[in-house]
């Protein structure tokens, strides 16, 4: 059901901003949502050239930054400060708390953080689609706590 949803998304934003629906783009896109994780892009070009696409890595970047224009995928810094991402549509919000030797990452939400939200929201008469928090520190397992 959400992926009928997302790709009427990404067809409606390609077609209002005149770029075209290829298989390619769709194919990332089916994929992103099959994912239960955080993603980077290389590593989304070798899963995609893994199981047989047929695709450029600049086809990966372009198409990644269509889907972070349209709200169906958020960027966030993870592990060792490298550029990732996940889904964002129908997904619960949530923030991450990263250790900044290990990369361990753990993911949390807080119903204060979206009270900060609302009040940032209404304070500034602005409609916020989406945020990213991310708390950097180190784990028990490196301060051997």
């Amino acid at each position: 059901m959400i992926l009928i949803q997302v790709k009427k998304i990404l067809t409606n934003f390609l077609q209002n901003n005149k770029l075209r629906k290829t298989n390619e783009r769709f194919a990332i896109l089916k994929i992103i949502y099959d994912i239960k994780s955080h993603f980077d892009a290389d590593s989304l070009y070798i899963y995609m050239k893994n199981n047989n696409y047929n695709i450029s890595k600049a086809t990966i970047y372009n198409t990644i930054n269509i889907l972070l224009n349209c709200n169906l995928i958020v960027k966030t810094k993870i592990k060792n400060h490298v550029t990732q991402f996940e889904r964002s549509y129908g997904f619960k919000q949530h923030d991450h708390i990263v250790c900044v030797k290990c990369g361990k990452t753990i993911e949390f939400c807080d119903p204060r953080i979206q009270d900060i939200k609302n009040s940032i929201s209404k304070l500034f008469r602005i409609n916020i689609i989406h945020h990213n928090l991310t708390f950097y520190g180190l784990c028990k397992k490196i301060n051997n706590i």
